[in-house]
Parts: structure tokens; sequence; C-alpha cells
């Protein structure tokens, strides 16, 4: 990794899209079963749906959430990013 301002943005990006306990939630539920919809994860999680879609929308943009359009509805799952934070968060545990 380099030390340009830059980069430090682009990982201070990812950082915030994991550092907050519902979205380290939202991380596992995904891990254990992917391709859930904003409704099916608010639901799961006993969270709402505009608090987990802003989650989700954080996660997506720091790159650790993918999604993909099904009809109407829009199926989220972890990117391997994803999953390999997760995997550290779980290390410090």
């Amino acid at each position: 990794m380099g030390t340009s301002p830059r980069t430090f943005r682009t990982l201070e990006r990812v950082i915030k899209g994991f550092a907050n306990h519902r979205r380290l939630e939202i991380m596992e539920l995904l891990r254990q079963e992917p391709e859930l919809s904003v409704e099916d994860i608010s639901a799961r999680l006993k969270i709402g749906y505009m608090n987990t879609s802003d989650h989700i929308r954080k996660m997506a943009i720091a790159g650790l959430v993918m999604k993909r359009s099904d009809g109407r509805t829009v199926r989220h799952k972890l990117t391997n990013r994803g999953n390999v934070i997760l995997t550290f968060c779980k290390k410090l545990e």
C-alpha cells in the first residue's frame, strides 16, 4: 500500500464501511444467508428499513457488499473484501 493521501482516504472509506455494530451484524447475516433483500435483512435483525438501507449503502460504497437486481428486488451478498474483513474482525473478539 502506498502512503499517498488518496490511499489513506480509500482505506478510511473501507474502515467506515464496517465500523458499526449493525454493519458487522449485517455482514455476518449475509455470510450465513447471501442474496438477501433490504426487507429480509431488516426483518431478521429487527431494525428499520431505512436504517438498514443506509447501512447497506455505506457498505456498498466501501466495497463490502455487492448488489444484484432480481426483478423489482435488489439482492445483497458479501464481496471477497467483505468476507476477509469479517474474518479479521472475528479474530479480534
